[in-house]
């Protein structure tokens, strides 16, 4: 077997979009000429188009990161690539360019869904040859294909975020994010940089989110009704919570959210703000929905324990009311909740 032949047989034996990335990205960083890969992100932040790299050569070693794109220092705007803006423009598959002497440049974009987030950068020492082309578009499009299958395999039908098998991976490295390492170089920075103004302690946070009395809309309006409700919710959802943060739907009217790197006092406000955009939004047909939130701090526990922490949260939110937000360890300090420890063979959540 060749040895591209063997980093595809390996590259498509992943199951993660981001080990898969870097393995596409080490496959191609081995054939001959080739200097450099990266696979950028491409995002919008108050209107305006940029480019930022996820994952890139340090040291001789694959880096990644899945910091905030809006306010990582490497991000760059979108302008100044303007053989890859204009190959987007034109929704093109690819684009090359020829910066500098001995540097010559081949971007392909990844298209997803009629858009593009993530474009591969391919730079090589000489220029790139016909057979060289077809060789980078084929490995490229086996990249392309098997992220389509994982992103399909991945996702909630209805809604697209994320489906409830991702959520354990999703956790373990959601929790890793306050370790040292250089993948999660960018988010110690952003945290040191809320924490300098403030003395609280930056964690991660586990929300479980729940549409109240969606029975009721299901048997008032009808299933199309109730499903038009649960995608509005998951676009409400999508535009309270950064690029970097993780949305699940796990069943049913039953969300969870993963909130990276933030204070308590953030965390109370971006979860109520939230609740806030859905209280306020006008449901067509259905009018008012409103939503219960229970959430805890992932710093303690198995994802079963913390998930239960949160959901005994978000109960005590739907029987004193609905429509709040509403955290575990405050209940417990209250006296409201009795502190307790989950266990696999304790409770079946969702």
């Amino acid at each position: 077997m060749t040895p591209i032949l063997q980093n595809l047989v390996e590259m498509t034996g992943h199951r993660d979009h981001l080990r898969l990335e870097v393995s596409v990205l080490s496959t191609l960083q081995k054939l001959t000429s080739v200097i450099e890969v990266r696979a950028l992100e491409l995002f919008t932040d108050s209107g305006q188009a940029h480019v930022r790299p996820r994952t890139w050569v340090e040291d001789g070693q694959l880096t990644s990161t899945d910091s905030e794109a809006a306010t990582d220092p490497r991000r760059e705007s979108l302008d100044h690539y303007p053989a890859l803006r204009e190959c987007i423009e034109t929704h093109g598959d690819s684009a090359l360019a020829s910066p500098r002497k001995g540097r010559h440049v081949l971007w392909l974009p990844v298209w997803m869904h009629e858009k593009v987030h993530t474009c591969l950068e391919i730079t090589q020492s000489r220029p790139f040859s016909a057979h060289k082309l077809d060789v980078l578009k084929g490995v490229f499009a086996v990249y392309q294909n098997y992220q389509s299958l994982l992103d399909y395999s991945e996702r909630d039908a209805l809604t697209g975020l994320f489906n409830r098998k991702t959520f354990d991976e999703q956790f373990s490295r959601h929790t890793m994010q306050g370790l040292p390492s250089r993948a999660g170089a960018v988010v110690e920075t952003l945290a040191a940089e809320e924490s300098a103004s403030s003395t609280e302690p930056i964690q991660q946070w586990l929300a479980v989110v729940d549409i109240d009395h969606f029975k009721q809309v299901n048997d008032r309006f009808g299933h199309l009704y109730g499903d038009e409700v649960l995608i509005l919710v998951a676009n409400i959802l999508r535009s309270s919570f950064r690029s970097h943060d993780r949305i699940f739907r796990f069943g049913g009217e039953e969300f969870v959210v993963l909130l990276r790197s933030t204070t308590l006092s953030t965390a109370h406000k971006v979860f109520n703000r939230f609740r806030t955009a859905v209280q306020e939004y006008p449901f067509p047909q259905v009018g008012q929905v409103t939503v219960s939130l229970g959430f805890v701090s992932t710093t303690k526990g198995a994802p079963v324990e913390i998930l239960g922490q949160a959901d005994q949260a978000l109960y005590y939110a739907k029987e004193h009311g609905r429509n709040q937000v509403c955290y575990y360890d405050e209940l417990v300090a209250g006296g409201e909740l009795a502190s307790k420890v989950v266990g696999n063979d304790d409770v079946e959540l969702f």
